[in-house]
């Protein structure tokens, strides 16, 4: 589970004083000093009672005069910082089940009974409320190939909620949480710790009951843009996504290119051809994902 930090300080910082103190020390959740730090810049945030309130009931009052622009405001999430180094502040909002938006919007609007890992690493901390509860697991993400079906190889640790100024470090591609509603609305606050190479490691959810990976979470701009590239009969676009199919680092945006292109394609002959490549690509998970193309494609054979 999330490595439980424990920093033990009551002074108080302001959000100003947070995002500067982050800013200067290059969070490396890697890096324990660097943590350390981290998690008690945090904490001095958390031990702020009103800054929340008071920047929320800022917005209510003026967010009229700053119709356009972008406030980083969502239904669950406040981005409380721009970028600044490699992390930036987040604050979250956790209704419980009696809460109108949880009935209005439903459990998996929320991210709840929704089993995940992350491809990042974050601190968290809880501010407000009991906090949401989660079922922890662990695993070795190297270990898997990342293809839906696949087995996981899942160790449960406990269930647990994120209570006020717990502290926790979330660690990218090892622990998996299943979280459950607050038994009242709670807010929790993130140092969100980015890593420009993040977003070509994927993020998975999880069948527990299958003990299985269900399906990619985290889906990329570059995949998107493929996609349509190729979807418009661009020769070079074509040939680049060919050159993607056979060389590029990243396994997922491998296989886009090959289901970009397999959509173009208007013989089965010619798709299975296709994906006969993308089994013989030398990555197990293009394989396994090729493999099951394939066999679709039998079974619909007149």
């Amino acid at each position: 589970m999330p490595r439980i930090i424990e920093a033990p300080i009551d002074s108080v910082a302001s959000l100003d004083e947070t995002i500067e103190a982050l800013a200067g020390i290059d969070f490396d959740p890697a890096c324990e000093e660097r943590t350390e730090h981290a998690a008690t810049y945090l904490r001095a945030l958390t031990n702020n009672r009103t800054f929340l309130g008071n920047m929320l009931l800022d917005q209510i009052k003026h967010r009229h005069r700053e119709v356009g622009q972008e406030s980083g405001y969502g239904p669950q999430s406040i981005v409380l910082s721009p970028l600044a180094g490699n992390v930036f502040l987040r604050a979250n909002i956790w209704p419980a089940e009696d809460d109108l938006c949880f009935k209005a919007s439903g459990a998996k609007s929320f991210v709840y009974g929704v089993p995940h890992d992350h491809n990042f690493s974050f601190l968290t901390s809880g501010y407000l409320g009991p906090g949401y509860r989660s079922d922890y697991y662990e695993y070795d993400y190297t270990d898997h190939a990342g293809y839906p079906g696949e087995l996981a190889k899942l160790t449960f640790v406990e269930r647990t909620a994120l209570s006020e100024n717990k502290l926790m470090l979330y660690r990218a591609h090892r622990d998996i949480h299943s979280q459950l509603p607050p038994e009242s609305l709670s807010v929790s606050i993130n140092v969100m710790h980015v890593d420009p190479a993040q977003h070509w490691y994927d993020q998975y959810g999880f069948d527990l009951e299958e003990e299985r990976i269900e399906r990619v979470l985290s889906p990329n701009s570059t995949e998107a843009f493929l996609r349509i590239a190729v979807a418009t009969g661009s020769e070079e676009a074509q040939d680049y996504a060919e050159w993607v199919g056979r060389h590029h680092p990243s396994e997922r945006l491998r296989q886009a290119s090959f289901e970009a292109r397999s959509v173009q394609l208007s013989e089965r002959q010619d798709r299975d051809t296709l994906w006969r490549e993308a089994e013989g690509s030398g990555s197990r998970m293009l394989a396994e994902i090729a493999r099951g193309k394939r066999a679709e494609l039998a079974a619909s054979a007149p």
